[in-house]
């Protein structure tokens, strides 16, 4: 993979590679947009086959959060963070060392929860950075936002079968993998 090709194509502002060997943390922050106001994405925590394969995946999701923002209306940009690590092996030590580095950016980036990641996770991170929603509701956050994402979900594919079926409903309806 040619990275700075990639980046430059993709219109991304930044791609930070964070790295701690204390804790093993290895991580890739990416800015994609920040016209209309501060990126905004969830941090993922995966194992993946390859680092190309999590650098491929935070290009496409923070691209994807600056329209997602934009088409929302939000006075935000896209960003993503994926934690490149067993999801068994996260640590409070590994969280709390991502959220330094979150809170190294200064507000460039707003982190949030997305897979293998929870409220009590982000509480975590919180210890670390003031740049991290999806806090605890004790904490003053909104807590799991997987419900509104789901909610947000089924909404674009009923908008979608009503734009391109003409049905103003699912029934009947099912969802088949195509391939690529």
């Amino acid at each position: 993979m040619q990275l700075f090709k990639k980046v430059f194509d993709l219109e991304h502002e930044q791609v930070i590679f964070c790295v701690d060997k204390r804790t093993n943390l290895k991580c890739i922050i990416a800015i994609h947009n920040t016209v209309l106001g501060p990126s905004l994405g969830g941090c993922r925590l995966l194992t993946y086959t390859s680092e190309s394969e999590a650098i491929e995946d935070v290009l496409r999701l923070s691209r994807g959060m600056s329209y997602k923002a934009a088409c929302a209306g939000l006075a935000l940009g896209g960003g993503k963070a994926v934690i490149v690590a067993d999801p068994k092996m996260k640590t409070e030590c590994l969280l709390r060392t991502f959220g330094r580095f979150v809170e190294s950016l200064k507000g460039r980036y707003i982190t949030a929860e997305d897979m293998n990641m929870t409220v009590d996770d982000m509480d975590t991170i919180r210890q670390e950075s003031k740049y991290v929603v999806g806090v605890s509701e004790n904490l003053g956050g909104s807590g799991n936002p997987s419900p509104l994402t789901a909610l947000g979900t089924y909404h674009g594919i009923k908008a979608a079968v009503r734009y391109r079926l003409k049905k103003n409903n699912l029934k009947s309806k099912s969802i088949k993998k195509m391939d690529a």
